[in-house]
């Protein structure tokens, strides 16, 4: 993700979350203290951007050591989209700021399911739209 002259690269196999606001209001409309929405085990977010996968190791039946890209990095890429909306483990992610903006690192396995809108494509865009 590119902002301004700075780029941040997400790792492995984490993925980078713009966090939904959470509900201040109750339905009849009483208004939840923040400790009321801490207490929440399951938080959500549309992923803003993701990381290669997991790594793997280099294969050793299938290449030589002498072939040419025999230690090119390899990765088992992840179900996860730019765009969808993920619910993870709140206790999981990682909150950070970049460029005055928060955002959450959630690795993979923290994930619990995803909303893809209907339609959308398997292939993942080098850079972001500017309105998300």
């Amino acid at each position: 993700m590119k902002r301004g002259n700075k780029r941040l690269l997400v790792v492995g196999d984490r993925v980078l979350v713009r966090p939904e606001k959470g509900e201040t209001m109750t339905k009849v409309g009483l208004y939840l203290p923040a400790s009321v929405q801490e207490k929440e085990d399951v938080r959500g977010g549309s992923i803003v951007a993701i990381g290669p996968g997991q790594p793997l190791p280099p294969p050793h039946e299938q290449q030589e050591p002498w072939q040419q890209d025999y230690r090119a990095p390899r990765f088992l890429p992840m179900q996860v989209q730019l765009g969808d909306y993920a619910l993870f483990f709140r206790k999981a992610a990682i909150e950070i700021t970049f460029e005055d903006e928060q955002f959450l690192v959630v690795p993979y396995g923290a994930i619990l399911v995803l909303v893809r809108p209907d339609g959308k494509d398997g292939a993942v865009p080098d850079q972001l739209p500017s309105d998300l």
